[in-house]
């Protein structure tokens, strides 16, 4: 048994690790997307548009971890490696379908995230990227 909570403890850390690690990633990645200091916006600012794609990248990057965590079947190393790769992958979807989005609709996509009034494209966005991790998250199950 204690072996069990001893390894068991060891996976938790090394996943939670991995996870932040990812996160913290996703969250540089969409504050090069848009326009401005992203942690100014939410902690000095607290700009709704922001919090709604920063959560929803977040919450997107934690499928995809739980998935994989999911699909390694207790192979640590297996699962790590699927951790990291596949929330890369999602990640770059989620980039390339920034651009995408903001390629078609009206406006910039980035602008719409900084401004201080609430904006529905933000939360179509953000829906959007809990959808691709979803799809991410399938593939590796």
């Amino acid at each position: 048994m204690l072996t069990d909570i001893v390894r068991n403890g060891y996976a938790a850390a090394a996943y939670g690790a991995t996870g932040m690690i990812l996160m913290l990633l996703s969250f540089a990645v969409i504050d090069a997307l848009t326009p401005g200091n992203l942690r100014h916006l939410l902690w000095a600012d607290r700009n709704r548009n922001a919090g709604i794609l920063v959560g929803s990248n977040a919450f997107a990057v934690a499928i995809i971890v739980a998935a994989a965590i999911v699909a390694s079947e207790g192979r640590l190393v297996e699962g790590l490696t699927y951790t990291v790769v596949y929330t890369i992958i999602g990640v770059a979807i989620m980039t390339i379908t920034f651009f995408i989005i903001d390629l078609f609709t009206p406006g910039k996509l980035g602008e719409l995230v900084v401004h201080p009034e609430s904006h529905p494209a933000v939360w179509v966005h953000g829906v959007v990227h809990i959808g691709i991790a979803l799809i991410v998250a399938v593939s590796i199950l």
